[in-house]
């Protein structure tokens, strides 16, 4: 690397920042929750920091492999991430938590495949739309192998079920596809068509459904089903302008559930007020304009399609995130990047970091 391009210093920056403000609030929202649960408060903690570790590893190890190998892992890779997807739907394999399939078991641990489909799609549809050039604006080149192959994870996905999962996927598609030049109208078709779907799989549900009926009238229910929703809302009230202190929340006190994964933004908004919460999105900020900026600098296609596409991955989940906890979209599961607690989250999205690291050292 010393003989070569340096990587984005900005890039690196803000995903230090990110890393660090999410080790230290992991062990804030998790302390009390797992000392009470497994009488040892840095459960969680000590876990995310080994995480981080491994996580760490897989960015030196993308940021320094030779960018061809990207292009030769994108269907291998593919290949795999779709037999893992369906290992995972099998009884006895898939381990099954809160009433989902979404894990494998992997020593005394466990491995989520649908973070490692986030990472499989982008690469396949950076390395198949590159490849296809003009191509792209035809519908049997440009959009039909594409939609099915996509079509194949989301389903896999659904299955799980994991739905925040499957909107990441799908808006990833439907993005990627508009910057590499596909038709306006295929891709407006293909967002009318998908409409059915979605009001499919929302109202095939009750639990989505109630989630949906919740959103629009949080306080209807205010003990059950808006309780998450309401709670978020106070904690982000409690912290006002400079927070509460760090360690100091008190809806982490069992009122917020999951506070260390699905609303640790709420905790941060609490505890290091409207200056911690707007830190955090200066921080995705600064990562979303370098990232794009690498797409941008960069000349060979398949390089732009992957920064982008990993750059985009990585702000919808945050974007996503913060817009649930707000109460802007309905409640749904979903960690925040580099912050909440989660393994396979956070290794790989630490390991697209190091592609978009990699990536800047060869942009102009």
């Amino acid at each position: 690397m010393k003989k070569g391009p340096g990587v984005d210093r900005w890039l690196f920056f803000f995903v230090a920042a990110l890393l660090a403000l999410g080790i230290t609030m992991v062990l804030s929202t998790s302390y009390l929750y797992a000392q009470d649960r497994f009488s040892e408060g840095t459960y969680f903690f000590r876990k995310q920091l080994l995480a981080v570790a491994v996580g760490t590893l897989a960015l030196f190890i993308t940021a320094l492999l030779p960018t061809e190998i990207y292009r030769r892992l994108a269907y291998p890779l593919l290949a795999i991430t779709l037999a893992l997807l369906a290992l995972v739907l099998i009884p006895g394999i898939g381990v099954s938590r809160g009433g989902a399939r979404r894990w494998l078991p992997l020593g005394g641990l466990s491995f989520q495949p649908g973070e490692m489909a986030k990472l499989s799609l982008v690469l396949y549809l950076a390395h198949s739309l590159a490849k296809k050039g003009e191509k792209v604006r035809t519908f049997t080149i440009g959009v039909l192998p594409h939609l099915v192959i996509g079509g194949i994870f989301l389903a896999l996905i659904v299955l799980e079920p994991d739905l925040g999962t499957t909107v990441i996927l799908g808006m990833i598609l439907f993005f990627m596809l508009f910057v590499a030049g596909v038709k306006v109208s295929y891709l407006g078709g293909l967002a009318l068509m998908g409409l059915p779907v979605v009001a499919f799989l929302v109202i095939g549900a009750e639990y989505r459904l109630r989630r949906l009926l919740t959103f629009l009238d949080p306080w209807k229910d205010a003990s059950k089903s808006g309780f998450q929703i309401i709670q978020s809302y106070i904690a982000f009230g409690s912290g006002q302008f400079f927070g509460l202190g760090l360690g100091e929340s008190r809806q982490k006190l069992f009122y917020l559930p999951e506070a260390h994964t699905d609303f640790i933004f709420s905790v941060i908004g609490e505890e290091l007020g409207l200056m911690g919460a707007l830190l955090v999105l200066a921080l995705f900020g600064g990562f979303l304009l370098r990232g794009f900026r690498v797409a941008l600098k960069t000349e060979d296609p398949f390089h732009q399609y992957l920064a982008f596409g990993l750059t985009a991955l990585i702000g919808l989940q945050a974007l996503i995130h913060m817009c649930v906890v707000m109460g802007l979209m309905p409640t749904k599961g979903l960690v925040l990047p580099f912050i909440s607690y989660g393994g396979s989250a956070m290794v790989m999205n630490l390991a697209v970091a190091g592609v978009l690291l990699n990536l800047s050292r060869r942009s102009r």
